[in-house]
Protein backbone atom coordinates (compact mmCIF):
# COMPACT_ATOMS: atom_id res chain seq x y z
CA UNK A 1 0.00 0.00 0.00
CA UNK A 2 1.19 3.60 -0.61
CA UNK A 3 1.24 5.58 2.34
CA UNK A 4 2.36 8.63 1.65
CA UNK A 5 0.20 11.47 0.50
CA UNK A 6 1.97 13.14 -1.82
CA UNK A 7 2.35 11.83 -6.13
CA UNK A 8 3.41 13.04 -9.21
CA UNK A 9 0.53 11.72 -10.66
CA UNK A 10 -2.86 10.02 -9.49
CA UNK A 11 -4.95 8.19 -12.37
CA UNK A 12 -8.30 7.77 -11.17
CA UNK A 13 -9.39 4.70 -12.88
CA UNK A 14 -7.20 1.30 -13.57
CA UNK A 15 -9.39 0.15 -17.15
CA UNK A 16 -7.04 0.35 -20.06
CA UNK A 17 -6.45 3.77 -20.48
CA UNK A 18 -5.60 4.30 -17.15
CA UNK A 19 -3.44 1.14 -16.76
CA UNK A 20 -1.52 2.08 -20.02
CA UNK A 21 -0.78 5.63 -19.50
CA UNK A 22 0.86 4.21 -16.00
CA UNK A 23 2.72 1.90 -17.94
CA UNK A 24 3.97 4.71 -20.68
CA UNK A 25 4.67 7.20 -17.92
CA UNK A 26 6.49 4.95 -16.19
CA UNK A 27 8.79 4.02 -19.26
CA UNK A 28 9.49 7.60 -20.14
CA UNK A 29 9.97 8.79 -16.74
CA UNK A 30 10.94 6.02 -14.31
CA UNK A 31 11.19 7.83 -11.08
CA UNK A 32 7.78 9.36 -11.44
CA UNK A 33 5.67 8.51 -8.64
CA UNK A 34 2.31 7.29 -10.19
CA UNK A 35 -1.06 6.18 -8.29
CA UNK A 36 -3.92 4.44 -9.85
CA UNK A 37 -7.03 3.81 -8.13
CA UNK A 38 -9.45 1.36 -9.26
CA UNK A 39 -13.20 0.62 -8.38
CA UNK A 40 -12.95 -2.91 -9.30
CA UNK A 41 -11.36 -5.35 -7.15
CA UNK A 42 -8.33 -7.62 -9.16
CA UNK A 43 -7.86 -10.06 -10.61
CA UNK A 44 -11.18 -8.96 -13.04
CA UNK A 45 -13.15 -11.56 -14.83
CA UNK A 46 -12.79 -13.30 -18.09
CA UNK A 47 -14.59 -12.72 -21.33
CA UNK A 48 -17.48 -10.53 -19.27
CA UNK A 49 -15.54 -7.78 -18.28
CA UNK A 50 -15.96 -4.77 -20.48
CA UNK A 51 -16.83 -4.19 -24.51
CA UNK A 52 -14.37 -3.31 -26.87
CA UNK A 53 -12.67 -6.07 -27.63
CA UNK A 54 -11.58 -5.18 -31.31
CA UNK A 55 -8.21 -3.31 -31.83
CA UNK A 56 -6.55 -1.85 -34.81
CA UNK A 57 -3.75 -1.00 -35.95
CA UNK A 58 -2.96 2.39 -33.98
CA UNK A 59 -3.69 0.87 -30.70
CA UNK A 60 -2.32 -2.28 -32.18
CA UNK A 61 0.96 -0.73 -32.71
CA UNK A 62 0.46 1.51 -29.07
CA UNK A 63 0.41 -1.77 -27.36
CA UNK A 64 2.65 -4.23 -29.44
CA UNK A 65 5.57 -1.88 -30.22
CA UNK A 66 5.29 1.28 -27.62
CA UNK A 67 4.07 -0.06 -25.01
CA UNK A 68 6.47 -3.62 -25.51
CA UNK A 69 3.34 -5.88 -25.03
CA UNK A 70 4.20 -8.45 -27.90
CA UNK A 71 4.87 -11.29 -25.92
CA UNK A 72 1.77 -10.88 -24.03
CA UNK A 73 -0.49 -10.52 -27.54
CA UNK A 74 1.05 -13.44 -29.23
CA UNK A 75 1.17 -15.54 -26.24
CA UNK A 76 -2.39 -14.86 -24.36
CA UNK A 77 -4.47 -12.91 -26.95
CA UNK A 78 -6.17 -13.70 -30.58
CA UNK A 79 -4.27 -12.49 -33.41
CA UNK A 80 -7.19 -10.57 -35.75
CA UNK A 81 -7.92 -11.98 -39.37
CA UNK A 82 -8.88 -8.13 -40.26
CA UNK A 83 -12.27 -6.79 -40.46
CA UNK A 84 -14.81 -8.60 -42.58
CA UNK A 85 -19.05 -7.82 -43.68
CA UNK A 86 -21.60 -9.68 -44.73
CA UNK A 87 -24.81 -8.27 -46.62
CA UNK A 88 -26.56 -10.58 -44.77
CA UNK A 89 -29.79 -8.91 -43.82
CA UNK A 90 -32.72 -11.07 -43.43
CA UNK A 91 -30.41 -14.05 -44.75
CA UNK A 92 -29.59 -17.45 -43.70
CA UNK A 93 -27.50 -18.22 -46.43
CA UNK A 94 -23.91 -15.96 -45.72
CA UNK A 95 -22.62 -17.91 -48.78
CA UNK A 96 -24.78 -16.41 -51.19
CA UNK A 97 -24.64 -12.82 -50.29
CA UNK A 98 -22.03 -10.52 -51.15
CA UNK A 99 -18.63 -10.64 -48.27
CA UNK A 100 -16.30 -7.67 -48.13
CA UNK A 101 -13.11 -8.36 -46.71
CA UNK A 102 -9.16 -9.94 -47.08
CA UNK A 103 -8.61 -13.68 -48.68
CA UNK A 104 -5.34 -13.44 -46.41
CA UNK A 105 -3.81 -11.97 -43.25
CA UNK A 106 -2.98 -8.91 -43.86
CA UNK A 107 1.30 -7.66 -42.86
CA UNK A 108 0.47 -5.31 -39.77
CA UNK A 109 -0.93 -6.94 -37.15
CA UNK A 110 -3.79 -6.14 -35.19
CA UNK A 111 -5.82 -8.37 -32.41
CA UNK A 112 -9.06 -9.61 -30.40
CA UNK A 113 -8.70 -8.82 -27.06
CA UNK A 114 -9.94 -10.23 -23.89
CA UNK A 115 -10.35 -7.31 -21.75
CA UNK A 116 -10.12 -9.34 -18.70
CA UNK A 117 -6.68 -11.13 -19.55
CA UNK A 118 -5.43 -8.20 -20.65
CA UNK A 119 -6.28 -5.89 -18.03
CA UNK A 120 -4.80 -8.20 -15.53
CA UNK A 121 -1.67 -8.65 -17.07
CA UNK A 122 -1.57 -4.54 -17.37
CA UNK A 123 -2.11 -4.32 -13.48
CA UNK A 124 0.58 -6.62 -12.73
CA UNK A 125 2.92 -5.20 -14.95
CA UNK A 126 2.23 -1.81 -13.88
CA UNK A 127 2.65 -3.28 -10.57
CA UNK A 128 6.17 -5.21 -10.94
CA UNK A 129 7.29 -1.34 -12.59
CA UNK A 130 6.29 0.53 -9.49
CA UNK A 131 3.15 2.42 -10.01
CA UNK A 132 1.29 2.10 -6.52
CA UNK A 133 -1.99 0.26 -8.26
CA UNK A 134 -4.76 0.18 -5.63
CA UNK A 135 -7.75 -2.05 -6.67
CA UNK A 136 -10.78 -1.91 -4.72
CA UNK A 137 -10.52 1.76 -4.19
CA UNK A 138 -13.53 4.15 -4.43
CA UNK A 139 -13.40 7.44 -4.70
CA UNK A 140 -15.04 9.78 -2.06
CA UNK A 141 -13.88 13.28 -3.05
CA UNK A 142 -11.66 14.97 -5.25
CA UNK A 143 -10.81 18.77 -5.44
CA UNK A 144 -9.60 19.88 -9.03
CA UNK A 145 -6.81 22.74 -8.39
CA UNK A 146 -7.72 25.88 -10.68
CA UNK A 147 -3.68 26.87 -9.59
CA UNK A 148 -0.68 24.94 -10.05
CA UNK A 149 -0.80 24.05 -6.78
CA UNK A 150 -1.70 20.19 -5.78
CA UNK A 151 -4.97 18.56 -6.59
CA UNK A 152 -6.78 16.56 -3.43
CA UNK A 153 -8.11 12.88 -3.76
CA UNK A 154 -9.51 10.99 -0.60
CA UNK A 155 -10.40 7.31 -1.47
CA UNK A 156 -11.28 4.47 0.62
CA UNK A 157 -9.89 0.77 0.51
CA UNK A 158 -11.23 -2.28 2.94
CA UNK A 159 -12.90 0.35 5.54
CA UNK A 160 -9.77 2.77 5.48
CA UNK A 161 -9.34 6.32 4.20
CA UNK A 162 -6.97 7.63 2.06
CA UNK A 163 -5.65 11.11 0.60
CA UNK A 164 -3.17 12.20 -1.82
CA UNK A 165 -2.27 15.19 -3.36
CA UNK A 166 -0.72 15.01 -6.25
CA UNK A 167 0.70 17.18 -9.15
CA UNK A 168 -0.69 15.84 -11.84
CA UNK A 169 -4.54 14.37 -11.61
CA UNK A 170 -5.81 12.32 -14.70
CA UNK A 171 -8.96 10.77 -15.21
CA UNK A 172 -9.42 7.27 -17.10
CA UNK A 173 -12.89 6.69 -14.81
CA UNK A 174 -14.65 5.87 -18.57
CA UNK A 175 -18.17 6.90 -18.78
CA UNK A 176 -18.16 7.79 -15.48
CA UNK A 177 -16.38 11.14 -16.55
CA UNK A 178 -15.51 12.27 -13.06
CA UNK A 179 -13.32 15.41 -13.90
CA UNK A 180 -15.64 16.08 -16.71
CA UNK A 181 -18.80 15.82 -14.49
CA UNK A 182 -17.00 18.11 -12.03
CA UNK A 183 -15.82 21.04 -14.86
CA UNK A 184 -18.97 20.94 -16.45
CA UNK A 185 -17.13 19.77 -19.73
CA UNK A 186 -19.62 17.38 -21.38
CA UNK A 187 -20.49 17.51 -25.18
CA UNK A 188 -22.50 15.95 -27.54
CA UNK A 189 -22.58 15.47 -30.95
CA UNK A 190 -24.89 14.61 -33.64
CA UNK A 191 -24.29 11.20 -33.66
CA UNK A 192 -27.20 9.69 -32.37
CA UNK A 193 -26.92 5.55 -31.90
CA UNK A 194 -27.22 2.96 -29.82
CA UNK A 195 -25.62 -0.66 -28.92
CA UNK A 196 -26.46 -3.75 -26.81
CA UNK A 197 -23.36 -7.04 -26.23
CA UNK A 198 -23.02 -9.90 -24.62
CA UNK A 199 -21.13 -12.35 -24.59
CA UNK A 200 -21.51 -16.48 -24.90
CA UNK A 201 -19.16 -18.96 -23.42
CA UNK A 202 -18.66 -20.51 -26.92
CA UNK A 203 -16.92 -20.66 -29.80
CA UNK A 204 -18.94 -18.91 -33.32
CA UNK A 205 -17.47 -19.80 -36.16
CA UNK A 206 -19.73 -18.43 -39.54
CA UNK A 207 -18.07 -21.16 -41.68
CA UNK A 208 -20.11 -23.70 -39.67
CA UNK A 209 -22.87 -21.63 -41.82
CA UNK A 210 -21.61 -22.97 -44.89
CA UNK A 211 -21.32 -26.51 -46.56
CA UNK A 212 -19.59 -24.81 -49.67
CA UNK A 213 -16.16 -26.05 -50.25
CA UNK A 214 -15.57 -23.31 -53.06
CA UNK A 215 -16.93 -19.89 -50.11
CA UNK A 216 -15.21 -22.28 -47.28
CA UNK A 217 -12.04 -21.67 -49.38
CA UNK A 218 -11.79 -18.21 -49.98
CA UNK A 219 -10.17 -17.88 -46.95
CA UNK A 220 -6.74 -19.01 -46.31
CA UNK A 221 -6.51 -20.52 -43.93
CA UNK A 222 -9.86 -21.08 -43.44
CA UNK A 223 -10.52 -18.65 -40.34
CA UNK A 224 -12.83 -16.07 -40.56
CA UNK A 225 -14.08 -16.67 -37.27
CA UNK A 226 -10.34 -14.92 -36.10
CA UNK A 227 -12.54 -11.49 -37.87
CA UNK A 228 -14.55 -9.01 -35.99
CA UNK A 229 -17.26 -9.99 -38.30
CA UNK A 230 -19.92 -7.76 -39.29
CA UNK A 231 -23.20 -8.74 -40.29
CA UNK A 232 -25.08 -5.77 -41.79
CA UNK A 233 -28.14 -3.97 -42.61
CA UNK A 234 -29.68 -0.81 -43.60
CA UNK A 235 -29.20 0.99 -40.09
CA UNK A 236 -27.27 -1.28 -38.12
CA UNK A 237 -24.15 -3.68 -38.04
CA UNK A 238 -23.92 -6.81 -35.71
CA UNK A 239 -20.75 -7.81 -34.63
CA UNK A 240 -19.09 -10.68 -33.89
CA UNK A 241 -15.96 -10.74 -32.01
CA UNK A 242 -13.42 -14.15 -30.86
CA UNK A 243 -11.96 -14.25 -27.03
CA UNK A 244 -8.94 -15.94 -25.88
CA UNK A 245 -10.94 -17.22 -22.72
CA UNK A 246 -13.27 -19.26 -25.50
CA UNK A 247 -15.87 -16.82 -25.35
CA UNK A 248 -17.72 -14.89 -27.85
CA UNK A 249 -18.51 -11.41 -27.94
CA UNK A 250 -21.50 -10.17 -29.79
CA UNK A 251 -23.24 -6.77 -30.17
CA UNK A 252 -25.91 -5.14 -32.32
CA UNK A 253 -25.38 -0.99 -32.97
CA UNK A 254 -27.82 0.88 -34.70
CA UNK A 255 -28.52 4.09 -35.87
CA UNK A 256 -31.46 5.23 -33.00
CA UNK A 257 -33.85 6.80 -36.09
CA UNK A 258 -34.04 3.10 -37.89
CA UNK A 259 -33.47 0.34 -35.39
CA UNK A 260 -34.59 2.23 -31.63
CA UNK A 261 -33.54 0.80 -28.34
CA UNK A 262 -36.81 -0.36 -26.94
CA UNK A 263 -36.55 -2.88 -29.45
CA UNK A 264 -32.49 -4.12 -27.97
CA UNK A 265 -32.34 -3.15 -24.70
CA UNK A 266 -32.26 -6.84 -23.34
CA UNK A 267 -31.29 -10.25 -24.42
CA UNK A 268 -34.73 -11.76 -25.48
CA UNK A 269 -35.11 -8.67 -27.13
CA UNK A 270 -32.44 -8.37 -29.13
CA UNK A 271 -33.29 -12.57 -30.19
CA UNK A 272 -36.56 -11.47 -31.37
CA UNK A 273 -34.86 -8.53 -33.20
CA UNK A 274 -32.41 -10.79 -34.96
CA UNK A 275 -34.56 -13.63 -35.92
CA UNK A 276 -36.07 -11.03 -38.43
CA UNK A 277 -32.28 -9.13 -39.38
CA UNK A 278 -29.99 -11.81 -38.95
CA UNK A 279 -31.72 -15.12 -38.57
CA UNK A 280 -28.43 -17.17 -38.79
CA UNK A 281 -26.98 -15.58 -36.06
CA UNK A 282 -30.47 -16.33 -34.33
CA UNK A 283 -30.32 -19.90 -34.88
CA UNK A 284 -26.74 -20.22 -33.77
CA UNK A 285 -27.56 -18.13 -30.62
CA UNK A 286 -30.92 -19.92 -29.85
CA UNK A 287 -29.68 -23.40 -28.83
CA UNK A 288 -27.12 -21.66 -26.65
CA UNK A 289 -29.17 -19.26 -24.45
CA UNK A 290 -27.75 -21.31 -20.90
CA UNK A 291 -24.09 -19.85 -22.14
CA UNK A 292 -24.99 -16.19 -21.98
CA UNK A 293 -22.50 -14.52 -19.61
CA UNK A 294 -24.01 -11.18 -19.61
CA UNK A 295 -25.88 -8.45 -21.21
CA UNK A 296 -25.63 -4.54 -21.39
CA UNK A 297 -26.53 -1.29 -23.35
CA UNK A 298 -25.68 1.55 -24.26
CA UNK A 299 -28.18 4.65 -25.52
CA UNK A 300 -26.41 7.32 -27.32
CA UNK A 301 -22.56 5.69 -26.96
CA UNK A 302 -21.11 8.65 -28.81
CA UNK A 303 -20.18 11.97 -27.09
CA UNK A 304 -17.61 14.72 -27.01
CA UNK A 305 -15.80 16.74 -24.82
CA UNK A 306 -15.29 20.75 -24.34
CA UNK A 307 -11.46 20.50 -23.12
CA UNK A 308 -9.55 17.04 -22.26
CA UNK A 309 -5.65 18.75 -21.78
CA UNK A 310 -5.16 21.68 -19.30
CA UNK A 311 -1.42 22.01 -18.99
CA UNK A 312 -1.91 25.34 -16.97
CA UNK A 313 -3.84 23.83 -14.23
CA UNK A 314 -2.07 19.84 -15.11
CA UNK A 315 -5.15 17.49 -15.60
CA UNK A 316 -5.87 15.57 -17.83
CA UNK A 317 -9.02 13.14 -19.48
CA UNK A 318 -8.43 9.57 -21.15
CA UNK A 319 -10.12 6.76 -22.94
CA UNK A 320 -13.91 7.01 -22.63
CA UNK A 321 -13.83 9.93 -19.80
CA UNK A 322 -13.08 12.71 -22.79
CA UNK A 323 -14.52 11.47 -25.52
CA UNK A 324 -16.31 8.42 -27.65
CA UNK A 325 -16.60 7.63 -31.27
CA UNK A 326 -18.14 4.77 -32.43
CA UNK A 327 -17.30 0.94 -32.09
CA UNK A 328 -17.41 0.82 -36.24
CA UNK A 329 -13.44 0.69 -37.19
CA UNK A 330 -13.08 -0.12 -33.37
CA UNK A 331 -11.15 3.42 -32.76
CA UNK A 332 -11.55 3.54 -28.63
CA UNK A 333 -7.71 2.33 -27.98
CA UNK A 334 -6.69 4.29 -31.00
CA UNK A 335 -7.78 7.22 -29.10
CA UNK A 336 -6.48 6.07 -25.68
CA UNK A 337 -3.42 5.68 -27.64
CA UNK A 338 -3.33 8.96 -28.94
CA UNK A 339 -4.21 10.73 -25.59
CA UNK A 340 -2.03 8.74 -23.29
CA UNK A 341 1.13 9.97 -25.87
CA UNK A 342 -0.33 13.66 -25.66
CA UNK A 343 -0.55 13.43 -21.51
CA UNK A 344 2.87 11.68 -21.12
CA UNK A 345 4.64 14.32 -23.18
CA UNK A 346 2.94 16.98 -21.31
CA UNK A 347 3.52 15.69 -17.91
CA UNK A 348 7.32 15.53 -19.17
CA UNK A 349 7.50 18.82 -20.30
CA UNK A 350 5.92 20.52 -17.12
CA UNK A 351 8.80 18.33 -15.36
CA UNK A 352 11.14 19.96 -17.96
CA UNK A 353 9.64 23.24 -16.94
CA UNK A 354 8.85 23.56 -20.69
CA UNK A 355 5.48 25.89 -22.21
CA UNK A 356 3.07 22.93 -20.97
CA UNK A 357 0.00 25.31 -20.98
CA UNK A 358 0.78 26.42 -24.71
CA UNK A 359 1.14 22.68 -26.04
CA UNK A 360 -1.61 21.66 -24.44
CA UNK A 361 -3.74 23.37 -26.36
CA UNK A 362 -1.93 22.66 -29.68
CA UNK A 363 -2.15 18.82 -28.63
CA UNK A 364 -5.91 19.18 -27.75
CA UNK A 365 -6.52 21.19 -30.97
CA UNK A 366 -5.30 18.53 -32.78
CA UNK A 367 -6.87 15.25 -31.18
CA UNK A 368 -10.49 16.74 -31.40
CA UNK A 369 -9.35 17.93 -35.11
CA UNK A 370 -9.09 13.76 -35.21
CA UNK A 371 -12.23 13.14 -33.50
CA UNK A 372 -14.40 15.41 -35.50
CA UNK A 373 -13.06 14.23 -38.53
CA UNK A 374 -13.89 10.81 -37.48
CA UNK A 375 -17.15 11.76 -36.61
CA UNK A 376 -18.23 12.00 -40.02
CA UNK A 377 -17.18 8.28 -40.61
CA UNK A 378 -20.37 7.63 -38.58
CA UNK A 379 -22.93 10.84 -38.72
CA UNK A 380 -26.09 9.78 -40.56
CA UNK A 381 -23.83 7.12 -42.60
CA UNK A 382 -25.86 3.93 -40.60
CA UNK A 383 -28.42 3.77 -43.63
CA UNK A 384 -25.37 2.62 -46.22
CA UNK A 385 -24.59 -0.12 -44.49
CA UNK A 386 -27.24 -1.73 -45.72
CA UNK A 387 -25.93 -0.85 -49.76
CA UNK A 388 -23.74 -3.77 -50.79
CA UNK A 389 -22.22 -1.95 -53.58
CA UNK A 390 -21.57 1.38 -51.92
CA UNK A 391 -20.60 0.21 -48.53
CA UNK A 392 -17.54 -1.74 -49.30
CA UNK A 393 -16.22 1.90 -51.40
CA UNK A 394 -16.87 3.70 -48.11
CA UNK A 395 -15.08 0.98 -46.21
CA UNK A 396 -12.29 1.65 -48.92
CA UNK A 397 -12.20 5.39 -49.02
CA UNK A 398 -12.38 5.10 -44.62
CA UNK A 399 -9.06 2.70 -44.38
CA UNK A 400 -7.04 4.66 -47.40
CA UNK A 401 -7.48 7.58 -45.00
CA UNK A 402 -7.12 6.15 -42.00
CA UNK A 403 -3.72 3.90 -43.43
CA UNK A 404 -2.76 6.76 -44.80
CA UNK A 405 -2.89 9.70 -42.84
CA UNK A 406 -4.00 8.62 -39.44
CA UNK A 407 -2.01 5.52 -39.01
CA UNK A 408 1.46 7.59 -40.58
CA UNK A 409 1.02 9.99 -38.16
CA UNK A 410 0.90 8.05 -35.24
CA UNK A 411 3.69 5.44 -36.37
CA UNK A 412 5.62 7.72 -37.09
CA UNK A 413 4.94 9.49 -33.93
CA UNK A 414 4.48 12.93 -35.58
CA UNK A 415 1.08 13.83 -33.38
CA UNK A 416 3.52 14.90 -30.80
CA UNK A 417 5.80 17.45 -33.01
CA UNK A 418 4.38 20.47 -33.09
CA UNK A 419 6.24 22.04 -35.88
CA UNK A 420 5.71 19.20 -38.11
CA UNK A 421 1.55 19.37 -37.10
CA UNK A 422 2.25 22.91 -38.17
CA UNK A 423 3.95 22.74 -41.45
CA UNK A 424 1.18 19.72 -42.63
CA UNK A 425 -1.89 21.93 -41.37
CA UNK A 426 -3.01 23.44 -44.66
CA UNK A 427 -2.31 19.81 -46.70
CA UNK A 428 -4.50 17.78 -43.63
CA UNK A 429 -7.28 20.41 -43.31
CA UNK A 430 -7.67 20.07 -47.24
CA UNK A 431 -8.01 16.25 -46.89
CA UNK A 432 -10.73 16.67 -44.31
CA UNK A 433 -12.61 18.86 -46.53
CA UNK A 434 -12.46 16.31 -49.14
CA UNK A 435 -13.40 13.34 -46.20
CA UNK A 436 -16.39 15.40 -45.52
CA UNK A 437 -17.34 15.97 -48.74
CA UNK A 438 -17.03 12.04 -49.91
CA UNK A 439 -19.17 11.30 -46.73
CA UNK A 440 -21.97 13.74 -48.54
CA UNK A 441 -21.10 11.96 -51.35
CA UNK A 442 -21.54 8.48 -50.65
CA UNK A 443 -24.40 9.13 -49.11
CA UNK A 444 -26.16 10.68 -51.74
CA UNK A 445 -24.60 7.26 -54.09
CA UNK A 446 -26.40 5.14 -51.38
CA UNK A 447 -29.96 6.73 -52.07
CA UNK A 448 -30.08 5.79 -55.83
CA UNK A 449 -28.22 2.77 -55.26
CA UNK A 450 -29.40 -0.68 -56.85
CA UNK A 451 -28.12 -2.35 -53.77
CA UNK A 452 -27.03 -5.35 -55.81
CA UNK A 453 -26.33 -7.80 -53.38
CA UNK A 454 -24.06 -10.63 -55.35
CA UNK A 455 -22.35 -13.86 -53.72
CA UNK A 456 -19.19 -13.02 -54.29
CA UNK A 457 -16.04 -11.78 -51.97
CA UNK A 458 -14.52 -8.21 -52.49
CA UNK A 459 -11.14 -9.70 -51.53
CA UNK A 460 -9.21 -6.61 -49.81
CA UNK A 461 -5.94 -8.35 -50.17
CA UNK A 462 -6.69 -8.87 -53.98
CA UNK A 463 -6.46 -4.71 -54.00
CA UNK A 464 -2.00 -4.85 -53.97
CA UNK A 465 -2.49 -1.04 -53.82
CA UNK A 466 -4.61 -1.57 -50.72
CA UNK A 467 -2.21 -4.48 -49.05
CA UNK A 468 0.71 -2.45 -50.02
CA UNK A 469 -0.69 0.66 -47.61
CA UNK A 470 -1.49 -2.10 -44.82
CA UNK A 471 2.49 -3.43 -45.33
CA UNK A 472 3.93 0.21 -45.72
CA UNK A 473 2.58 0.88 -41.80
CA UNK A 474 5.68 -0.71 -40.89
CA UNK A 475 8.55 1.05 -42.28
CA UNK A 476 10.90 3.42 -40.43
CA UNK A 477 11.06 6.60 -42.25
CA UNK A 478 13.03 9.53 -42.02
CA UNK A 479 11.88 13.33 -41.94
CA UNK A 480 12.18 13.44 -45.63
CA UNK A 481 11.13 10.09 -46.20
CA UNK A 482 7.82 10.74 -44.36
CA UNK A 483 7.29 14.22 -45.89
CA UNK A 484 7.27 12.77 -49.50
CA UNK A 485 4.94 9.66 -47.70
CA UNK A 486 2.61 11.93 -47.49
CA UNK A 487 2.46 14.01 -50.08
CA UNK A 488 1.74 10.45 -51.86
CA UNK A 489 -0.61 9.43 -49.92
CA UNK A 490 -2.78 12.48 -50.27
CA UNK A 491 -2.32 12.40 -53.76
CA UNK A 492 -3.97 8.65 -53.53
CA UNK A 493 -6.58 9.86 -51.43
CA UNK A 494 -7.38 12.28 -53.92
CA UNK A 495 -7.10 10.22 -57.23
CA UNK A 496 -9.26 7.53 -55.20
CA UNK A 497 -12.43 10.66 -54.55
CA UNK A 498 -12.02 10.79 -58.54
CA UNK A 499 -12.52 7.38 -58.78
CA UNK A 500 -15.38 6.90 -57.03
CA UNK A 501 -17.21 9.40 -58.50
CA UNK A 502 -16.15 8.08 -61.92
CA UNK A 503 -17.75 5.06 -60.93
CA UNK A 504 -20.80 6.38 -59.31
CA UNK A 505 -21.54 8.85 -62.13
CA UNK A 506 -20.85 6.02 -64.94
CA UNK A 507 -24.31 4.58 -63.71
CA UNK A 508 -25.96 7.38 -62.28
CA UNK A 509 -24.51 10.60 -64.36
CA UNK A 510 -27.34 12.88 -61.87
CA UNK A 511 -25.20 12.32 -59.22
CA UNK A 512 -23.94 15.42 -58.10
CA UNK A 513 -19.99 15.65 -57.26
CA UNK A 514 -19.60 19.58 -57.54
CA UNK A 515 -18.50 20.19 -54.16
CA UNK A 516 -16.56 16.95 -54.04
CA UNK A 517 -14.26 17.75 -57.13
CA UNK A 518 -14.13 21.61 -56.25
CA UNK A 519 -11.50 20.74 -53.62
CA UNK A 520 -9.69 18.25 -56.14
CA UNK A 521 -6.85 19.52 -58.67
CA UNK A 522 -8.46 19.09 -61.63
CA UNK A 523 -5.22 17.41 -63.41
CA UNK A 524 -5.85 15.06 -60.89
CA UNK A 525 -9.55 14.33 -61.97
CA UNK A 526 -8.51 14.02 -66.05
CA UNK A 527 -5.77 11.87 -65.29
CA UNK A 528 -7.89 9.23 -63.52
CA UNK A 529 -10.83 9.86 -65.72
CA UNK A 530 -8.79 8.65 -68.91
CA UNK A 531 -6.41 5.70 -67.48
CA UNK A 532 -8.09 1.84 -66.66
CA UNK A 533 -9.80 1.88 -62.98
CA UNK A 534 -6.96 1.10 -60.65
CA UNK A 535 -8.17 1.43 -56.49
CA UNK A 536 -12.38 -0.47 -56.51
CA UNK A 537 -13.64 -4.02 -57.05
CA UNK A 538 -13.98 -4.47 -61.00
CA UNK A 539 -14.50 -0.60 -61.22
CA UNK A 540 -15.87 1.06 -64.38
CA UNK A 541 -13.63 3.33 -65.60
Amino acid sequence: MHNSNSSDVVIMGGGLAGLTLSLQLKQRMPELDITVLERRTHPVPKAAHKVGESSVEIGAHYFEKVLGLKPHLDADQLKKFGFRFFFSDGRRDLDQVTELGASRVLSTPSYQLDRGIFENQLAKLAQERGVHFVDGAMIKQFEVSQSRGSHSITYEKAGQTHSLQPQWLVDASGRAGLVKRRLNLAELNDHDANAVWFRISDRIDVNDWSTDENWLDRCYPRNRWLSTNHLVGEGYWAWLIPLSSGSHSVGIVADAKLHPIDQLNSFEKSMDWLKVHQPRLFDALDTQREKLQDFGFFKRFSYGCKQVFSGEHRWALTGEAGLFLDPFYSPGSDFIAISNTYITELIALDRAQGATAMVAKIYEQIYFSLYQNMLTLYTDQYKIFGDPEVLPVKVIWDYTYYWGVMCQLFFQNKLIDVSCMARMQSKLGNIQHINREMQLFLRAWSEVSAKRNLPQMLDQAGLEWFAKLNKELRDELTDAQFAQRIDQQLQQLEALACEIVITAQSEYPDLNAQALLALIQPAVYAQTKNRKAQYLFGAAA
